[in-house]
């Protein structure tokens, strides 16, 4: 807490940078600007005092917690998140929460730790990424890409938006994923590689689902596309990891 809300009679809570200080750990990416974005959004509401300075209870440290974790685990819009806080507001039950209200997290998959971007490769899994749409202006407040990074990603092809102008939830990752590797001098023009390689490895993967899809149209029987898409996807990104790992151990 500062000295100048210390100061202040009735004064209670912690301030904004020892909140930051708390959730970093659990939330690297976390910044002053977004806790105030947040509470711009109305989705928290620190006490104001006179001064200015704003005081965190332990309750709004806990709602700005599940805020957090609800974007990261969940992919949850804001706007899911603001209906949810309501719901808990009230009283009332949310699918997906357990019984104090924190998110349930993804099960991930074996022999993979925390930090993996996609964890669940099932088909399931698969279908309810595709189903999360976020704003570019979420994509950005979430990942801390400013407008230059998020718009040379889109100009060398790394992020697409759909005709509503909407990003899928894999967008997120590839944007977390190229905010963690500029930390290193790598920028869009440095990532487009990867565009490439994962534009071919579509084609391949293209060419053993489309039939599988055709039969699954005219009713006929065999493997289950999303299935074998999961599946795919699955193989293809160990024979990647494996490849890029066993070059670095040989030096090259």
């Amino acid at each position: 807490m500062t000295s100048a809300a210390r100061a202040e009679p009735g004064a209670t809570g912690i301030s904004i940078g020892t909140v930051l200080r708390a959730l970093q750990p659990d939330f690297p990416d976390l910044t002053i600007s977004k806790i105030r974005y947040l509470e711009t959004e109305g989705l928290i509401s620190p006490e104001r005092r006179s001064s200015g300075y704003r005081l965190f209870a332990e309750a709004d440290v806990a709602r700005l917690r599940f805020i957090l974790t609800a974007q990261r685990d969940r992919f949850w819009p804001l706007k899911v998140i603001k209906d949810a806080l309501d719901r808990l507001d009230q009283g009332l039950d949310i699918p997906g929460l357990t019984s104090d209200g924190s998110v349930v997290p993804p099960t991930p998959a074996p022999d993979e730790g925390p930090g993996t971007a996609v964890a669940d490769l099932s088909a399931a899994a698969l279908r309810r990424r595709r189903a999360v749409r976020i704003t570019p202006a979420e994509l950005r407040e979430r990942t801390g890409l400013d407008h230059a990074a998020y718009g040379q990603l889109k100009a060398f092809g790394l992020l697409r938006t759909d005709a509503s102008g909407r990003h899928h939830a894999d967008d997120l990752d590839v944007a977390t994923a190229a905010a963690a590797l500029s930390r290193y001098g790598l920028e869009a023009r440095h990532l487009r590689a990867f565009r490439v390689g994962a534009d071919r490895e579509l084609g391949l993967t293209q060419q053993i689902l489309e039939p599988l899809r055709r039969r699954r149209a005219r009713g006929a029987s065999g493997p289950d596309p999303a299935e074998t898409e999961a599946q795919l996807l699955s193989a293809m990104l160990s024979l990647h990891v494996a490849l890029v790992r066993s070059g670095l151990a040989d030096g090259h």
